[in-house]
């Protein structure tokens, strides 16, 4: 199959998980098991480790950059595939502590307070932002457009790592207003 064909193809596909994710995620927060009828505990030990998965993420965002700027295209792909599967495994563990536990109220005040919404509000938008942009920066590079990648890339790179930090950013802001 021809290269832009390729990205022909996955362009649809790129538009509805673009959506879908997002879409998901709204309503799956906002459905809670106990009310289904569920008993389950709260997963509260998620939290905790799915901000780790954030921090481990930008890392390996921040080294396949180092890799491809080293010319280790193999390193540079693999290192990208795990950044793709650990915000999926992110994505999972947070959809299911919120689907199992009661969203926890940030009680800082003042200029923290502001802080902290700023960053969890830019957070959020730029998480659902960058995943088509993602999603167009491995299709491009799956059909060795590398050109293209790399333009796109150079928009990603910027907005999945500050998704990434943030992340983990919030985490520690909110951290000592959790329930046990």
């Amino acid at each position: 199959m021809e290269n832009s064909t390729i990205e022909t193809k996955y362009n649809k596909y790129i538009i509805a998980v673009s959506i879908l994710i997002p879409v998901v995620v709204a309503v799956l927060f906002s459905v809670k098991l106990k009310d289904l009828g569920f008993q389950v505990e709260p997963l509260s030990f998620l939290p905790p480790i799915y901000a780790a998965i954030n921090g481990l993420t930008a890392v390996v965002l921040v080294s396949a950059v180092i890799a491809i700027k080293n010319g280790k295209r193999k390193l540079h792909e693999r290192l990208m595939t795990t950044a793709i599967a650990l915000s999926l495994a992110f994505l999972v563990m947070y959809v299911a502590y919120h689907m199992t536990a009661e969203s926890t109220k940030f009680g800082g005040e003042g200029a923290i307070q502001f802080i902290y919404f700023f960053i969890l509000i830019s957070h959020i938008f730029l998480s659902v932002a960058v995943i088509p942009l993602v999603l167009i920066s491995y299709v491009r590079a799956l059909a060795k457009q590398f050109d293209n990648h790399k333009r796109i890339a150079k928009i990603t790179f910027p907005i999945w790592l500050y998704v990434a930090v943030t992340g983990v950013i919030v985490y520690v802001m909110i951290s000592p207003y959790y329930v046990n």
